[in-house]
Order: structure tokens, then C-alpha cells, then sequence
């Protein structure tokens, strides 16, 4: 690993972090789950006396790679406490906006026009600054209302930078320590990485939109703002303008005012069917990311992070959420299980006692007080304390569902959806089963029903013409017969030896008494060398035992 000068601030600024936190609470649980220890011998007080708020604020200075890091590691229960996930959930960036010339000269340079050439108006104040990107509003020569969402200058290379510092300090840690390879920091990093590219090509976040829209246009109270197409690029993006604000701003008039159940019961099916239907999602849905329009609609802003699942993780998804509705936690832990993966060092038995308590405690809890992300993200964490590693995408849910529960508490803080998944439970079915049945998926079926039809005679025909001429043949590889012949007849020559051996030794005992002419070293003659040929065959089979047989191999 070469440092270069240049990169020396880099370095230094994550050593320095580390040093900072090295003796909390969050080190420390890290270190400790990394270690197995037992609850009794886990580090119990924090005497750093930092907090989560300090650890957000932290990351936040650092820039904005490390508070997408600390957005990332908000799913993960496994690493962090749970005061930490919390805070980490809400962490958003403040940064300073890029002055109007600046964002007048990329929109140029991307687009190959003067700006008062593309658009009709321009608001050089800005809508919103973040650390990727800040957004303008702007109206087409059209006369068409648009947002401008334009990348920060140099935002790449910074990214790209910073990673790779990242990257050398995680190498070296999973290298040389237990902690870092046990929870592979390097798949951490790689996941950070990929959604962070991801969210630097606004190309790719204008196909999402697109993708969005078409998923949920039945949805009439949801808004997905789409794209101008030809005023977007890898920096800019330019979609429909929508006028709004967070959820979180609604008036206590408004929310007097305004009966919010059905449009939140719509936001709860577009979700639901967006994880296990469409398998795309959008990943975010923090308050930041929907706003409250004033004819009453929410718009779903903002889809840098999509989550995708593919068809098995849709199956095991609605099953699992159909299994918490139902506070069944049986059902829970073999779908859990089912989309985990572990070892013989996985605790099984106390992780479904786990389970099961907890959805025991959660029985007695009003349906506005049961939040389904913290228990998904509650049984993650169980999970990985019984060394059972359960997919990534689940963390996705769970985050997607808090951030869900926070709007629906928000909104209406009575709403009930635990029952709303299973009101919903058999439309996705039969969603399902309509989208199984597509004409793209039939026709799929259609050719392999039709290879089967043309080699299906062909088949049938040697079949019948073995069973004719007595050639017909099962091969069963339950055992292999070869090695259990081998096997017996190694048994019966031993046995055989071992005969012969006994005999020779009982004939040289018999003989030892007559007397004879013939002896050696005082003794009967013929007695003796009996008794040797006996004692070298003896020797020799004790010998081969030892040496060949496969139980005395394992042992050395």
C-alpha cells in the first residue's frame, strides 16, 4: 500500500476518528460480538462519554462518503448498538450550496447550451443542497415547471478518493484483525462503493424514475416525478417540479383537517408491492424523500438508492411479512433461516427462543405502538449474535419499513398496518400469480413444454425398447458398491490371516511338548518356527491396519 502525500489528510482524518472512539460504546460492541463473548463479559459502561449524536456529527464533518457510510450502517444491527442505528437512520448532510456561476457553467458544459438558451427561467436560490448535489427550480421554453438536480464539481473524484483510502485501511484491518474479517468490513465497503457510483450517474436515477412511475401509476394519491430526458446527463437531472413539503412539516391543523388513512393506505400497498411484486424499490423513504403536496398527495422524491430483489427474496418477503402479521414466531425463524445463511457454530435453538420471545412481548402492543422495521431490524440483530448471517437484503426492508413506520406515525398514528399487510395479503397473491402469467413468462413455459413434447416420444422409446431386451438399468449412488465390496473382502482376509495365525501359534504350542532331535537353542525345533511365522504375520497385520485403514489416517 503506497500513501501519497496528498493523501496524507485522508489517512490521518480516519486515524484520527478512530482514536477518538476507540474506548466507546460503539468500539466496543463491535469488538466484543466480533469475540463471542459472553453477556457477562461484555464491556457494560462507556466511559469516553461520547454519545450517538456526537458519532453522527462526527461522520457528518468528515464529509459526505462517510455519511453515506454511516446512512449504510444504520441497517446494519449486527455492527452497531442500537442507540447508534437510530441515530445513524436519521442522518442527513447540511452542506454549503455552490454558488450560482459555478451551477450556470456545468448545466453549459453538460447540456452544450447557454442556460437562458435551455431553460425559459432559472432560480439561481436552491431548492435543496446535499453533499452530492443541490436542486434548482426552473421552467422550460415550454413553459413546463422542472427541478435541476446538478452535481457538485469534483464530487467524483472526492468519492473516488476517499474509497480508496477506505479501502487500502480495510484491507489491512481484515487482513491482521479478527474483528474487521469477522464481519467482512471489505463486503461492507464494496456495498458502500457500489451504491455510492450508483448514486453519482443521474442517468441511472432518471431510468429509476421512469421505472417508478410505470410501477405505480395506478397509485392515483402517489406522485413519482419523472424525467426530461433530454436535459438529463451522468450530472444533471432534470424532472417534473413538485410542489411540497416533508411529511414531517404537516401542520397539526392539516392533520385535524384532513382524514390522511387513505392515502396512507395507498403509500403502504405501493410499498408492499414494490417489495414483493416488483421487486424495485425505492430504498430511502425518509421524510426528506416524500413530500406532502397540497392537494393532498405524497411524492416520492429522490431515488439515488433503489433496492432490487429477485424473485426467491419476493416469495420469502411476503411470507415473512404475512408471518408477522400473524405474530407467528415459528413461521418467522424457518423464514429467516431460509434466506440466511450459517455454519455448526450457528445457534439455531437459542435464536428461535429469541424470536419467539420477542414476538411474545410484542403481542401485548397496540397496533399503533408495533413497528415492523425495528422488529426486522431487531431480529437481524439476533441473528447475527447467533452467528447467523441473514441476507443483506432484509436490512434494505427493515430500513425502508422504519422509515415507513415514521410517516405513518406521523400521519396517522393509529393506523394499523400490521392488519393492512394482511388485508393486502390476497391481492399480492393474485398479483403474482397474474404477473407469473404474463405473456413473456408463458411463452418461457410454452418452449419448454415444447422441447419436452419433441423429445418426450424419442424417450419413451429407448425406455420401452430397454425394458424389452432386459437392458433396463437404476443407478443408485447411495453407496459405492465398489468400495463396499472392497471393504467386505478386506474384512475376510483379515479374518482369514488372523485364523491361520491362531493356528500356527496353537499348532507350535501342541508340538513344544513332544520331544524331537531337532531343536534350536535348546528349544523343539519345528515348535519355534512355527511361532516366529506366526508372531512375522502378526506383526505385519498390526502393521497394515495402522498404516492403511482410513479411521488410523484421520487420527495422525
Amino acid at each position: 500500500m503506497t500513501i501519497l502525500p496528498e493523501k496524507i489528510e485522508n489517512y490521518s482524518r480516519i486515524i484520527a476518528f478512530m482514536l477518538k472512539y476507540r474506548n466507546s460504546h460503539v468500539f466496543n460492541t463491535v469488538v466484543d460480538n466480533a469475540a463471542d463473548l459472553d453477556d457477562d463479559e461484555k464491556t457494560e459502561s462507556d466511559d469516553s462519554g461520547i454519545t450517538p449524536q456526537d458519532f453522527a456529527n462526527d461522520l457528518k464533518q468528515m464529509g459526505p462518503v462517510y455519511v453515506k457510510l454511516g446512512q449504510l450502517l444504520s441497517t446494519r444491527p449486527d455492527l452497531l448498538p442500537e442507540e447508534y442505528l437510530d441515530e445513524l437512520a436519521n442522518l442527513q448532510d447540511d452542506v454549503e450550496p455552490i454558488g450560482y456561476g459555478e451551477i450556470e457553467r456545468l448545466i453549459e458544459e453538460e447540456l452544450g447550451v447557454r442556460i437562458s438558451k435551455a431553460f425559459k427561467t432559472f432560480d439561481p436560490a436552491p431548492l435543496a443542497s446535499a453533499s452530492i448535489g443541490q436542486v434548482h427550480r426552473a421552467e422550460l421554453p415550454s413553459g413546463k415547471k422542472v427541478a435541476v438536480k446538478v452535481q457538485r464539481p469534483g464530487i467524483r473524484k472526492q468519492f473516488t478518493e476517499e474509497l480508496e483510502t477506505l479501502k487500502n485501511m480495510v484491507d489491512m484491518a481484515v487482513k491482521y484483525t479478527k474483528t474487521a474479517d469477522k464481519y467482512a468490513l471489505d463486503d461492507v465497503l464494496d456495498e458502500l462503493s457500489h451504491m455510492l457510483m450508483n448514486e453519482l450517474d443521474y442517468k441511472m436515477e432518471a431510468q429509476s424514475l421512469v421505472i417508478l412511475g410505470q410501477n405505480l401509476k395506478e397509485y392515483k394519491r402517489l406522485i413519482v416525478p419523472q424525467p426530461v430526458m433530454d436535459y438529463c446527463t451522468p450530472k444533471i437531472l432534470t424532472m417534473d417540479y413538485v410542489e411540497g413539503k416533508k411529511v414531517t412539516k404537516v401542520s397539526p391543523f392539516t392533520k385535524t383537517e384532513v382524514d390522511f388513512t387513505p392515502l396512507i393506505d395507498e403509500l403502504v400497498k405501493s410499498y408492499l408491492q414494490q417489495v414483493v411484486i416488483d421487486g424495485f424499490a425505492h430504498a430511502d423513504p425518509h421524510p426528506g424523500n416524500v413530500h406532502f403536496t397540497p392537494d393532498n398527495k405524497i411524492a416520492l422524491i429522490d431515488l439515488g438508492m433503489v433496492a432490487k430483489f429477485s424473485n426467491t427474496l419476493k416469495d420469502q418477503m411476503l411470507r415473512l411479512l404475512l408471518a408477522m402479521s400473524e405474530m407467528s414466531g415459528d413461521k418467522i425463524v424457518d423464514i429467516l433461516l431460509g434466506m440466511s445463511t450459517y455454519d455448526e457454530t450457528a445457534m439455531i435453538k437459542d435464536f428461535r427462543k429469541d424470536v419467539n420471545r420477542l414476538v411474545l412481548d410484542n403481542q401485548i402492543s397496540i397496533a399503533k405502538d408495533l413497528k415492523t422495521g425495528r422488529l426486522i431490524i431487531q431480529m437481524n440483530r439476533m441473528a447475527a449474535e447467533r452467528n447467523i448471517k441473514i441476507a443483506v437484503e432484509l436490512n434494505l426492508l427493515g430500513k425502508i419499513l422504519l422509515n415507513i413506520d415514521q410517516i405513518i406515525a406521523t400521519l396517522t398514528p393509529d393506523y394499523d398496518f400490521q392488519k393492512a399487510i394482511n388485508e393486502n395479503a390476497e391481492r399480492l397473491m393474485t398479483q403474482k400469480m397474474t404477473q407469473e402469467l404474463k405473456p413473456e413468462n408463458m411463452f418461457k413455459m410454452l418452449l419448454e413444454t415444447k422441447k419436452l413434447g419433441e423429445n418426450l416420444p424419442e424417450r419413451l422409446n429407448k425406455i420401452s425398447q430397454r425394458l424389452a431386451d432386459n437392458e433396463f438399468e437404476i443407478k443408485v449412488n447411495a453407496i459405492d458398491e465398489k468400495r463396499f465390496t472392497d471393504g467386505f473382502q478386506k474384512v475376510a482376509n483379515r479374518i482369514t490371516v488372523g485364523l491361520i495365525i491362531a493356528a500356527l501359534i496353537l499348532a507350535a504350542s501342541m508340538l513344544m511338548r513332544m520331544p524331537t532331535s531337532f531343536t534350536i537353542l535348546g528349544y523343539p525345533g519345528l515348535p519355534l518356527i512355527f511361532f516366529l511365522i506366526a508372531s512375522g504375520a502378526g506383526i505385519m497385520l498390526v502393521y497394515n491396519i495402522i498404516s492403511k485403514d482410513e479411521y488410523f489416517r484421520k487420527r495422525k
